[in-house]
């Protein structure tokens, strides 16, 4: 039983039972599909945010099994797929080498804490106060940070552990440019063209499609078109490097392979002293966690014909599988648009999909792990480039000009703090500005205006919002009081006065001592509800002459 006063908290209730009600044959086939199609889509990307976060492939990968199905079975959507997301990189690998692997895990569970506790108390709504200059901001200056950090690899260069801040970065990578491997180089190249050629070689509307149409082979050659990109330019390319033994480096150079086989369940270290010390990097992985969970739900919601999703049974998925992967040595995990979006596509049904996803993953790493040492970083590189590169929306720079300074301040200012500070400065800032600006705009909407004088009474008109931000406007009220006659009175026309705070509430109260000392009287007439509600709590009604 709740106390009095405090709001019902959410029920637990997963999607996935209420989509299993008439779920029938039909609808299993096509989430099984689905689910095969993202596990395999999965495969590299999972590996690439891994080992971008300075943390081993397989971390990666069992995020993506572990946290996938556990946000799938539990989430409030229908298809969205969770997994470690490409907005995380630039997080983690900054609490990595501040803080260390151990420090991240326990970072990692306790944001998902907070976000099981955000979706229980019902604030997954919050979450979308966030201004979208702000998300543009800082989700443009995360695409940034990965495409530089992708740089070592993708150029081959003989760096042995890459700064964690972008100045350090810039130059690191100056002064290593000279040892640039053309292999790896040519490989990376090769990739980010692949991603973009192969579905664009497979449209409906494409000049190669429609010649195969009159050959034998069409339907062949139109099972290979059904494979994911990632999937495609990752095997073909790590076969090339492998038959012609290209001096690159590989997973296996760098990190030995995968292990083939269950991860162990571990417990971090843990002591309340390290929590104190990481509650700003829990922060920050709740906050970004939330922000692109609720984000990539909607994105789902808009795509699909499935129910809407529910933002408070999401965070609290999202909450329980972050809480979950740091004990079997993951990262953290969100949702993510890419793999949603394909699972859409695909055909699923029912959050079924996101469960054979991680199943299917599961029987990857557990069959071919040992194949994984083969695969070029410089591949990798290329994936997370052409990642970072459809992450971004880049067409809002040149849409600025469309824009109130604003909101152009808001947006290009959480992008370079992003940049050059990091994400949780960046959205506190944006945060701050978007406040400001905002009370500002509060501010000038409120005006006093004079409609009528006689000797005995003076009205005035108030319009907008009388609050904190906008006493200063009252001035031309007090100046009025002071420059009337002895007994003169001051009417009010609060018809148009939406809202009032307690600040607005003093400076109306001064107004009346101000009339008091001359004999003269202040009423208020129209007043609206929540005016009209402080004014009587507060017991300035009964000093009003008149109030209506």
């Amino acid at each position: 039983m709740l106390p009095k006063g405090l709001p019902p908290l959410a029920p637990f209730r997963p999607r996935l039972l209420s989509d299993l009600k008439g779920y029938n044959s039909e609808r299993l086939a096509k989430d099984v599909g689905a689910g095969a199609t993202v596990g395999i889509v999965a495969l590299p990307l999972a590996m690439a945010f891994a080992i971008a976060s300075g943390l081993k492939p397989e971390a990666g990968l069992w995020t993506a099994i572990i946290a996938g199905f556990l946000i799938s079975a539990l989430g409030g959507s229908s298809v969205q797929i969770g997994g470690p997301a490409g907005a995380f990189i630039v997080i983690v690998y900054g609490i990595v080498e501040r803080y260390g692997v151990a420090n991240l895990l326990i970072a990692t569970a306790s944001a998902g804490v907070l976000l099981f506790l955000l979706g229980f108390f019902k604030l997954g709504t919050l979450v979308r106060y966030v201004p979208v200059s702000v998300v543009i901001g800082f989700t443009n200056g995360i695409a940034v940070l990965i495409a530089l950090s992708q740089l070592r690899d993708w150029l081959g260069l003989d760096i042995a552990k890459m700064p964690g801040d972008f100045f350090s970065q810039i130059a690191i990578i100056g002064r290593h440019l000279h040892t640039i491997n053309g292999h790896a180089l040519l490989l990376g190249a090769l990739c980010v063209v692949g991603l973009f050629v192969w579905p664009r070689l497979w449209a409906v509307d494409s000049k190669f499609r429609q010649r195969l149409d009159h050959m034998d082979t069409v339907s062949a050659l139109r099972a290979t078109s059904r494979l994911p990109a990632p999937v495609v330019v990752l095997v073909t390319l790590s076969l090339l490097a492998w038959v012609f033994s290209l001096p690159v480096e590989t997973i296996g150079s760098r990190f030995g392979g995968i292990p083939q086989g269950l991860p162990a369940f571990e417990l971090p270290a843990f002591s309340w002293e390290t929590v104190r010390l990481l509650v700003t990097p829990t922060l920050t992985i709740a906050l970004l966690g939330a922000i692109e969970s609720l984000l990539c739900a909607r994105v789902a919601d808009q795509l699909g014909d499935r129910p809407k999703h529910d933002p408070n049974q999401e965070l609290m998925a999202q909450g329980i599988a972050n809480t979950v992967v740091p004990f079997f040595g993951g990262m953290p995990a969100t949702g993510t648009i890419a793999r949603t979006v394909t699972n859409i596509r695909a055909g699923a049904t029912s959050p079924v999909a996101g469960i054979v996803h991680a199943l299917t993953l599961a029987a990857v790493v557990l069959i071919a792990a040992p194949l994984a040492m083969h695969i070029p970083l410089a591949v990798l590189a290329g994936v997370l480039l052409f990642v970072a590169w459809n992450m971004g929306e880049w067409r809002e720079f040149g849409r600025l000009r469309h824009f109130s300074n604003h909101y152009r301040l808001m947006m290009l200012s959480t992008f370079f703090v992003t940049i050059v500070f990091d994400l949780t400065v960046a959205v506190e800032l944006g945060l701050v500005l978007a406040c400001v600006l905002f009370v500002r705009r509060q501010s000038a909407i409120f005006r006093v205006e004079e409609v009528a004088r006689t000797p005995q009474q003076i009205t005035f008109k108030l319009y907008g919002s009388l609050f904190f931000g906008a006493v200063a406007k009252v001035d031309p009220l007090l100046a009025a009081a002071e420059a009337a006659e002895p007994g003169q009175a001051l009417m009010l026309d609060a018809t148009h006065m939406i809202s009032l705070d307690t600040t607005g509430l003093d400076a109306l109260e001064q107004l009346h001592k101000a009339l008091d000392k001359k004999g003269g009287k202040l009423g208020m007439v129209g007043v609206n509800e929540q005016p009209r509600s402080l004014i009587e709590r507060s017991g300035f009604a009964q000093h009003l002459h008149t109030f209506l």
